[in-house]
């Protein structure tokens, strides 16, 4: 196979991936077509497009609660009614009635997206589909019982729990939890911080900006640097020629896309941006902005920054001591940051009857909105092979797939397959067609125009897949 046929056959991968499930499952269950004369009204659904079809008669019977209406979230619950069938009743919890996408949530500090673009509803889960939604936070987890209970007071009882609660970000730097939402966003959870990091920007002449990375793992491994290039292509194209933009990263080297960010970084954005790899100590003034850190070989530096846009560590919501999932004893890495899971199933290796997906768990795979969407379907797959008596399926591949801007016009692209390594117990990147495990992801061979109109394609095709 020529070598210029791979980046063609990868942007087809990511460009499909999102819309097909993970594995298939013999049969248990299908979504199947149906007349429209199908009286059936418990299973029986009509999408905006007035297509009917009806979910598939599987016999089985059982309750599964989904808490957190993410990428994660969303996908499981949609896979769960399609495969399960009509008696598989799923509830999902969530405290917002909207989700905002994380991802492409960059291009609104850059200008070439506003945020109410990247808003999403559950209505399409809720008609489409029939899982039911319900708008509370949980208070916590009684495993003994197979119960949650909810901020309203009111309890579910599951036979499944399936948990996709995202991230919560840590204090850091000095900075507390008012800091982060009033004077020095880190906007790693698109909403309000978004929008006042792109206010501040556009308030700035000729200034300095410094953004933080946290050690991995962190959310998105590519994003910060993304985030980086947008805001340098933004200061120097409108709001002076001398602003800089100046990438404190605790990690000792890029951690994803490294050859395509290092050209960005020393190409494109040169002179604009600059790079310090291994900073420790950092340290944020809130009110003077004022930033203070150790370099690599531990030398005192100092910056006096205009806008500062620290990106703090996070951990699984719910896992700070004394949160419901801490409590429920379900964030049991090493750290306590995360919880461990069974990639097979994604059931917890601490508590029985409990599924962990998306950002909150640790599996082997980046977290992200496309690998969420993947673990969700495997987890889906996994929960109705389990109902049904059958195991889950011993060799699950995942997609993980995403696009990087660069500029207001261009981006990169990064993509793996992975697959079960049964040594490790976990998801592996694979290559070969899934010969060899332990491989490298795949990054596009070039910043192009080409990159950037095909990153909305696999943007609409991933959300549609989730939420539509």
């Amino acid at each position: 196979m020529p070598n210029d046929f791979i980046p063609s056959r990868r942007r087809l991968v990511m460009l499909a991936s999102a819309a097909l499930g993970t594995s298939l499952l013999g049969g248990i269950g299908r979504l199947a077509l149906a007349d429209a004369d199908d009286d059936d009204s418990d299973n029986h659904f009509e999408d905006s497009a007035n297509t009917s079809f009806t979910l598939a008669n599987t016999g089985l019977k059982a309750r599964v609660v989904v808490v957190g209406g993410g990428m994660a979230g969303a996908t499981v619950a949609k896979y769960l009614r399609l495969w399960g069938g009509s008696g598989v009743q799923v509830t999902l919890v969530e405290p917002n009635p909207r989700y905002t996408s994380n991802i492409m949530s960059n291009l609104v500090l850059s200008g070439s997206r506003n945020i109410s673009t990247l808003g999403y509803t559950y209505a399409s889960l809720s008609a489409k589909y029939g899982v039911t939604v319900k708008q509370a936070r949980v208070s916590a987890i009684n495993a003994a019982t197979k119960s949650v209970t909810l901020s309203d007071g009111s309890s579910l009882a599951y036979d499944r729990l399936v948990l996709a609660p995202g991230v919560e970000f840590m204090d850091a730097y000095g900075l507390t939890q008012n800091d982060y939402a009033t004077a020095t966003p880190h906007a790693w959870q698109a909403g309000p911080q978004t929008t006042l990091l792109a206010t501040q920007l556009a308030g700035m002449s000729n200034g300095t900006l410094v953004m933080t990375i946290p050690k991995a793992p962190y959310r998105c491994p590519p994003g910060p640097y993304e985030r980086a290039c947008l805001i340098a292509d933004y200061l120097k194209t409108y709001r002076g020629s001398a602003s800089r933009v100046i990438v404190l990263d605790e990690n000792t080297t890029i951690q994803a896309e490294k050859e395509t960010f290092n050209h960005a970084f020393t190409s494109t954005h040169a002179g604009v941006i600059t790079y310090v790899p291994g900073a420790t100590d950092i340290r944020i003034d809130p009110a003077t902005r004022q930033v203070r850190y150790l370099d690599v070989v531990g030398a005192p530096q100092t910056i006096n920054a205009q806008v500062v846009a620290p990106i703090p560590p996070h951990r699984a919501t719910g896992s700070a001591p004394g949160g419901w999932l801490a409590v429920a004893g379900l964030n049991n890495s090493a750290d306590g940051r995360w919880c461990v899971v069974d990639v097979l199933s994604y059931e917890s290796t601490a508590v029985a009857g409990i599924h962990v997906i998306g950002d909150a768990a640790s599996c082997g795979m980046p977290k992200a909105g496309h690998v969420a969407n993947q673990e969700a379907k495997i987890c889906a797959d996994a929960i109705v092979r389990l109902l049904g008596g059958q195991q889950p399926d011993p060799a699950p591949v995942a997609n993980s797939a995403c696009y990087s801007p660069i500029t207001g016009n261009t981006a990169s692209w990064l993509t793996a397959v992975y697959q079960y390594d049964s040594a490790s117990r976990k998801m592996v990147v694979a290559a070969n067609g899934g010969n060899t495990v332990g491989a490298s992801a795949i990054e596009s061979a070039t910043i192009s125009n080409d990159n950037f109109r095909q990153m909305t394609t696999w943007f609409n095709t991933l959300m549609g897949d989730s939420f539509g």
